[in-house]
C-alpha cells in the first residue's frame, strides 16, 4: 500500500519539492513530479537548473525524449507506466494513479493558501484506508 506523507512548510512548495527531489537524488530514489498546470512545471523546471546554489538536479519533462533515463520527472499527466518509486503531487485534487506509487508527498504551504485544498485530500486518502501521516517541516531543524 501507499504510503501517504502531507509535509506543511511556511516555504513554497516549489522549494520544498526541489529539497525531497535532492534528497531522494542522493537515494538513488526515482522521483516523479505531478504538475498539472503548465506555469507549475515550467516554474519547476527552471528552479531545479539551478538547485542546489552550485550544481542543479537532472530532471525533464516528460515529453522530453530522455525522460526514460531521467531520475527526476515532471509530469502533466500520470500514466500506468514509469518509475512507481516516489510521487510528489502539486496538483490541487489527489492524483487519480497515486495508488501505483510507493510513496506519495503531498506538500502544504502556508503561502499559498492550499490547505483547504490539502483537507480534502487527506480526507480523500483516509476514507480509502490509508495511513496518512504528517510532518511539520517548520519545526524540523535544517540539515
Amino acid at each position: 500500500m501507499t504510503r501517504i506523507d502531507f509535509y506543511s512548510t511556511d516555504q513554497s512548495r516549489l522549494q520544498v519539492v526541489c529539497k525531497l527531489a535532492a534528497k531522494a537524488l542522493s537515494q538513488d530514489i526515482a522521483v516523479t513530479i505531478f504538475a498539472p498546470e503548465d506555469s507549475v512545471a515550467r516554474a519547476l523546471d527552471n528552479m531545479l537548473w539551478s538547485y542546489p546554489a552550485t550544481g542543479f538536479i537532472p530532471h525533464c519533462l516528460s515529453t522530453d525524449r530522455m525522460a526514460v533515463h531521467t531520475p527526476v520527472i515532471i509530469v502533466p499527466v500520470l500514466e500506468n507506466s514509469g518509475p512507481d518509486q516516489l510521487l510528489v503531487n502539486l496538483a490541487d485534487t489527489f492524483p487519480a494513479a497515486f495508488g501505483r506509487f510507493r510513496r506519495l508527498i503531498e506538500i502544504v504551504s502556508s503561502e499559498d493558501g492550499d490547505q483547504a485544498a490539502a483537507r480534502t485530500r487527506w480526507k480523500h486518502y483516509k476514507e480509502r484506508g490509508y495511513e496518512v501521516n504528517h510532518v511539520n517541516l517548520s519545526k524540523v531543524p535544517a540539515k
